[in-house]
């Protein structure tokens, strides 16, 4: 395993992480999302990501108890905040002040840790002034609960008005974490300029497109059963590629990978860990075999001729447009 800093601070995390949305406490039995758990941990990757929202809690909880046991200081630890939980009352969502505070105290307790090593803002949140965001963000980080903090798919100008209170607040914002793959580029223009300049990195969500970049879903076929694209929740991500066209391109990259001496899903998490500006790519996995395959991505480097040819392959079909950043 490689290891990179997070963004401009003393934190190190590994290029492969291990992220349980649409597993844990909902797809995969907890005996399966343990066995995983312990893969990537024999792989070396120390870095685990989580929000309340999975699976309504559930997720943080079978996170919890596979890591328990484990040397807290050797691991990583991230969650998010944002999402409804709970019985939905009208504070179990959003970026205010009490349902932050609220939120921390029971992923630490699901988790089984005093502290986490980085607490996200999982959307921005427009109901609710930014400095309120922040500065409940910096009394987390003075408490110790929170050791650094972050956000999820804002866009560049959020990104920079938040960055700047953290100044202010004198709070490590380290990062963000976008959708990122060879087929969903849409934080290249503006994201990353911004994050660069601000010193924020990026620990990138989907970099298999939701699967499609494995190769397993054929064009004029019907798609896999028990596949993404048939999970209710994960399935709305997934659509955006499952055209036909998309699906013939991905097939035209397997003599890219086979150069490589990679699988497809191999390249396409070692293609996002080109960018000097990704810390880590997250990866889910309903089996370990999954977990194994795709840590050889770590410490991958690809040459410019293959990037320059996977372009190519790709031509048409790759989503660039900075104002697809996920909103609420």
């Amino acid at each position: 395993m490689e290891f990179r800093r997070l963004g401009r601070s003393g934190l190190n995390i590994s290029e492969i992480s291990y992220g349980n949305w649409l597993t844990h406490g909902s797809q995969v039995e907890e005996d399966q999302a343990t066995a995983c758990v312990r893969a990537a941990l024999d792989a070396g990757v120390t870095t685990f990501d989580t929000a309340d929202v999975y699976a309504n809690t559930k997720a943080e909880s079978v996170l919890g108890r596979a890591l328990a046991g484990q040397r807290r200081e050797s691991l990583e630890i991230f969650t998010k905040v944002f999402w409804p939980t709970g019985p939905g009352g009208p504070n179990d969502k959003g970026l205010g002040r009490k349902h932050i505070m609220e939120s921390i105290n029971g992923s630490l307790k699901r988790l089984q840790t005093d502290y986490v090593d980085l607490y996200q803002a999982h959307r921005y949140d427009k109901s609710v002034p930014l400095e309120e965001t922040m500065l409940a963000f910096a009394d987390l980080v003075r408490q110790g609960k929170v050791l650094y903090i972050g956000v999820s798919e804002w866009n560049a100008d959020q990104i920079a008005r938040g960055a700047a209170l953290a100044r202010e607040l004198n709070v490590p914002f380290i990062s963000n974490q976008p959708q990122y793959s060879m087929l969903w580029r849409v934080i290249e223009s503006q994201v990353i300029p911004t994050s660069e300049r601000e010193g924020i990195s990026q620990i990138v969500w989907s970099p298999i497109a939701q699967g499609v970049l494995t190769g397993k879903y054929l064009p004029g076929r019907p798609v896999p059963e028990g596949s993404r694209a048939t999970d209710e929740n994960g399935s709305k991500f997934i659509q955006r590629f499952l055209r036909d066209e998309v699906l013939t391109k991905v097939q035209q990259l397997k003599p890219l990978a086979e150069e490589a001496g990679l699988s497809l899903a191999q390249l396409a998490v070692a293609w996002t860990l080109q960018n000097p500006n990704v810390a880590s790519a997250i990866i889910g996995a309903s089996r370990p075999e999954q977990v194994h395959e795709n840590v050889k991505a770590a410490g991958v480097k690809l040459e410019d001729e293959l990037l320059k040819k996977i372009d190519d392959v790709l031509e048409g079909v790759v989503e660039t447009d900075p104002r697809f950043t996920i909103t609420p």
